[in-house]
């Protein structure tokens, strides 16, 4: 069964980080692209990075670019998200998704809210 474990969201001021764990369980890691979405209230889903694990090659939207890094870890079977200088503006939930061989499978979100 396919799962992927959301966690490392919070509460921080403006300027501040916050890192992102996707845990991911229940297929072949390598094989796969992992990254982020979020969504703010009143507003659609964004995709925000990802990262194909195998050749390592990332994504950045324009909005996160220079702030956010997504790095993986093959031995935890894990992508993590840092986050550098939040803005109120990345204030969403956050949601990783997986696809694999043209399967496409989603986490649960973990809330990041960040103050002015």
């Amino acid at each position: 069964e396919v799962q992927l474990q959301a966690s490392g969201g919070g509460l921080v001021q403006a300027g501040g980080s916050l890192r992102l764990s996707c845990a991911a369980s229940g297929f072949t890691f390598e094989d796969s692209a992992i990254g982020w979405f979020r969504q703010a209230p009143g507003k659609g889903r964004e995709g925000v990075s990802c990262i194909k694990i195998k050749d390592g090659s990332t994504y950045y939207a324009d909005s996160v670019k220079g702030r956010f890094t997504i790095s993986s870890d093959s031995a935890k079977d894990t992508v993590y998200l840092q986050m550098n200088s939040l803005k109120p503006e990345d204030t969403a939930v956050y949601l990783c998704n997986m696809v694999i061989k043209n399967n496409n499978y989603w986490g649960q979100g973990t809330q990041v809210t960040v103050s002015s």
